[in-house]
């Protein structure tokens, strides 16, 4: 395994405690390039790995013939491992929108944590999380609402980081969004306001519930869409929903 050194991307200990943690290790991945359009980060993209191990997923993420990468791999004792420059377009969100924008490779950088989806994720790896979260969103000027989950911008065919990640505790800290008590409103347009690529409100209420009500079952009801609303509300931008 390559030595920990400084890499691109954990630029400012100022910003974030990395001065009494280890470095990410750089493990280069090749499969990346550079990010189109002029575009720059303005999302963080969280993923679990689905895979049996950090070092099973590490070497897939690395591997030509994977066509996958993401720019940080997060293990589950905290290791953290750094593939794809933050400068340049990992390969790691795919087909999918968000804000009503396409190519969230090129505007955003993706997070891999080492996770199957059916446990918790640790302690460790979460405080680990934190950090980089930290360190990456005082850099790149990222807000709360710009840290979103795979699920969140490809619904219809990705459930991670799924209903066992701990998006209240990033919350907590200004790293992600919560929403509060509010009125009921239109689900499909307040989905649409705040991000979601309103064109599967099955899938929208899956990945949704996912996020913000893991206990939830059965049919949309007036707590989805107060909860729906006040995100639009407070975090949305106008813009009409597509019709299905």
């Amino acid at each position: 395994m390559a030595m920990a050194m400084p890499v691109a991307g954990i630029r400012h200990p100022s910003v974030a405690p990395w001065t009494t943690e280890p470095l990410p290790v750089w493990h280069p991945s090749p499969n990346f390039g550079p990010r189109r359009d002029g575009l720059t980060p303005d999302l963080v993209v969280l993923h679990f790995t689905a895979m049996r191990s950090a070092a099973e997923a590490l070497h897939r993420l690395c591997d030509p013939v994977s066509e996958v990468s993401a720019h940080y791999l997060i293990g589950g004792d905290g290791a953290v491992w750094q593939m794809v420059d933050e400068e340049m377009r990992a390969w790691h969100a795919g087909a999918g929108e968000w804000l009503g924008r396409g190519d969230v490779n090129s505007r955003s950088i993706g997070i891999e944590l080492d996770n199957r989806g059916s446990h918790p994720f640790s302690q460790p790896q979460m405080c680990a999380l934190e950090r980089l979260l930290s360190d990456i969103m005082a850099r790149r000027s990222i807000q709360p609402q710009g840290v979103i989950g795979h699920s969140d911008m490809a619904p219809s065919r990705k459930f991670d980081p799924g209903p066992r990640f701990d998006w209240r505790r990033l919350a907590r800290q200004g790293m992600a969004v919560w929403p509060e008590a509010g009125q009921p409103g239109d689900f499909g347009a307040d989905a649409a306001r705040f991000g979601y690529p309103v064109n599967d409100m099955g899938a929208i209420l899956s990945a949704f519930r996912a996020r913000f009500r893991p206990q939830a079952q059965g049919p949309l009801d007036d707590d989805d869409r107060a909860m729906m609303a006040d995100l639009a509300m407070r975090f949305g931008v106008d813009r009409i929903a597509p019709t299905s």
